[in-house]
C-alpha cells in the first residue's frame, strides 16, 4: 500500500451540506477501490491564485489515503466530473 494525498477544491458558493456531501463522496470514491482514509484536513475558505469559473475563492480539502497502485487513477476519473469540485490533484506521498 503506498500513501497519497487527493486535493480537492470546492466550489464556495454551495451550501455547508452540499460541501459536505461532495468530499463525503470523494472519500466513497477511496473506499471503493481500496482505499483507506487516514487523515481530512479542512483548510476552509481560501483565496484562488486565479480565477475559476468567475469565482476567486473556493474551499479547500486534503484527504489522506492508503491504497493500491492503481487506485489514484480510477478515483481520478470519478472526481474529475463531480459537480461543485474546480480543481483536484492526487500526488503519491514520500514514504519517512
Amino acid at each position: 500500500m503506498n500513501k497519497y494525498e487527493l486535493a480537492l477544491v470546492v466550489n464556495a458558493k454551495i451550501e455547508d451540506d452540499a460541501r459536505t456531501a461532495t468530499v463525503e463522496k470523494a472519500k466513497e470514491y477511496v473506499a471503493r477501490y481500496g482505499g483507506t482514509v487516514t487523515d481530512v484536513d479542512d483548510w476552509g475558505k481560501q483565496k484562488l491564485a486565479y480565477e475559476i469559473q468567475k469565482m476567486n475563492e473556493a474551499y479547500y480539502y486534503f484527504i489522506h489515503f492508503d491504497a493500491e497502485a492503481d487506485a489514484p487513477a480510477q478515483i481520478e476519473d470519478h472526481v474529475r466530473i463531480m459537480d461543485n469540485v474546480l480543481r483536484f490533484l492526487v500526488v503519491r506521498q514520500d514514504e519517512q
